[in-house]
């Protein structure tokens, strides 16, 4: 099986131009950055005028009544403004975000900086647009732009299931990384390249079927017998190959490339990373595989105080609003099962200090205490409430008590069990530099099936650009990710 790998901007290292040039492809490209643009700009002006309305229903404020060519005016010249401090910052890279958490987060970002710099106009123009319109707008604009990106990666993704703006993709290697590029491809629809098979010498490989990794196999491609070759390339129509065997000789790896060349087809190949990764290593990813490069020192003084401000507020409003929900559930716990409502265990936090983690229970008394997580609803150690309370993530609600007492943070790297982290290596130390989190990056994706520790790439990805509004992009999708039900 696959798993999934972080998706962002930069391109993927070695890679080659072929002399020939898919235009259906880049003519699709060209047209949906005009598309996103533009529908970007629909939604923050609509949204800006239903602001105005807004103002006008509630009756705050001065009750100035402004003519609607104004507002619409107004509307537009915000739309334009968020539309280019998006572009500026990336927006409209063809490449698919992390879990669309990155695109969130800018969405987020990008909105409240343009209306901050928007209120402060009113007080040089004070008849232009009232203070309230501008507030209302800072609250739907975000909203609007994230539901209209939401229909458009629908509509992107109707239009690759019909084979517009594709291009084929072979892979070289069917080992871990290989599947893991499968997936990560497979799993990001909007950069339109589609896995059709995977080529390994191994003769015993041949025939079987790699699945796209997550809680639905939804796509699979076969495994074909190597070497490469030339016949293969035509045969399958791929434009692009991924040779995915970090250790592959760099002779062999010149030799694909060659062929590929011949072939018209572009090629790519996921490195080997042979030094030690920290908090300042820049993390570039192209299409689901990682990279990265060192990057200068990032000063986070303002944002973990601005962060634990939120993380107190924020955990103290939760605890209250669910403290219904945690009546309910130990009542149907204690029915269930016997045992305790909580479950406590010992985690490792920032730098290496222990505490005491809260759970409600969700397995069963006689389970070990410290041991590996269920990775399948069917293990027999988890309760028929547990098993649902999992899928939920609602057995997490307690540890908004370690939130608030300053042990997590709302968002960050999972804390580990203290027999694991006696096992990490120097690139696993970095997770113990910030404060764990309830939630994270590697939580919203597909390998939780994996260990946290053999997703280190997901923790080191968050820790290097962490920032307040990416917090709560993750909080967002969290949300989201918990209501489905996954």
């Amino acid at each position: 099986m696959g798993s999934v790998q972080p998706i962002d901007e930069q391109a993927i290292t070695g890679l080659v131009q072929p002399r020939g040039v898919v235009r259906s492809h880049e003519h699709f490209e060209l047209a949906l950055s005009i598309f996103e643009r533009l529908g970007d700009l629909i939604a923050a002006t609509v949204a800006s005028c239903v602001s105005y309305y807004i103002y006008s229903f509630t009756e705050i404020g001065l009750r100035v009544r402004y003519p609607i060519a104004l507002v619409a005016t107004v509307g537009f010249l915000f739309a334009v403004t968020c539309v280019v401090m998006l572009d500026h910052g990336g927006a409209y890279a063809k490449t698919n975000s992390l879990l669309r958490i990155r695109e969130t987060e800018r969405v987020l970002r990008v909105c409240t900086q343009a209306f901050a710099i928007a209120f402060s106009l009113t007080f040089f123009i004070p008849h232009c647009i009232s203070r309230w319109v501008v507030l209302f707008a800072t609250l739907l604009v975000p909203l609007f732009l994230i539901v209209e990106k939401q229909i458009c990666f629908t509509l992107i993704r109707h239009l690759h299931s019909r084979g517009y703006g594709l291009q084929n993709v072979l892979i070289y290697g069917a080992g871990f990384t290989g599947r893991r590029v499968f997936s990560a491809l497979a799993s990001s629809p909007k950069v339109g390249l589609n896995p059709v098979a995977i080529i390994d010498d191994a003769p015993n490989l041949s025939g079987q079927k790699v699945f796209q990794y997550g809680y639905r196999h939804e796509r699979w491609a076969p495994v074909v017998k190597g070497p490469l070759t030339r016949r293969q390339i035509e045969e399958w129509g791929a434009a692009l190959i991924v040779v995915g065997i970090p250790s592959l000789a760099k002779s062999r790896l010149d030799e694909i490339a060659k062929l590929a060349l011949d072939s018209g087809a572009k090629v790519a190949f996921v490195p080997q990373l042979s030094f030690e990764a920290d908090e300042h290593t820049n993390y570039a990813v192209f299409d689901g595989v990682l990279i990265a490069s060192l990057a200068e020192p990032n000063r986070h003084r303002i944002y973990e105080l601005s962060k634990r401000a939120f993380d107190i507020v924020a955990s103290l409003l939760l605890l209250l609003l669910s403290f219904p929900l945690w009546l309910a559930f130990a009542f149907a716990i204690r029915i269930d099962s016997r045992g305790p409502v909580f479950f406590h265990q010992t985690r490792v936090g920032k730098r290496g200090l222990l505490f005491r983690l809260y759970k409600f229970r969700t397995m069963r008394t006689d389970a070990p205490k410290f041991g590996l997580h269920p990775t399948d609803s069917s293990d027999p150690r988890i309760t028929r409430l547990g098993n649902w309370l999992r899928r939920t993530s609602l057995d997490e609600l307690p540890q908004l008590i370690n939130v608030l007492k300053g042990d997590m943070s709302l968002v960050g790297p999972r804390p580990e069990m203290p027999f694991i982290v006696e096992t990490y290596e120097a690139r696993h130390l970095e997770r113990l530099k910030v404060t764990p989190g309830l939630t994270g990056l590697w939580q919203l994706s597909a390998d939780r099936r994996y260990l946290i520790h053999e997703n280190i790439q997901y923790d080191l990805y968050y820790i290097r650009y962490r920032s307040f509004f990416f917090d709560l992009a993750i909080l967002l999708h969290t949300a989201i990710f918990a209501m489905k039900g996954i």
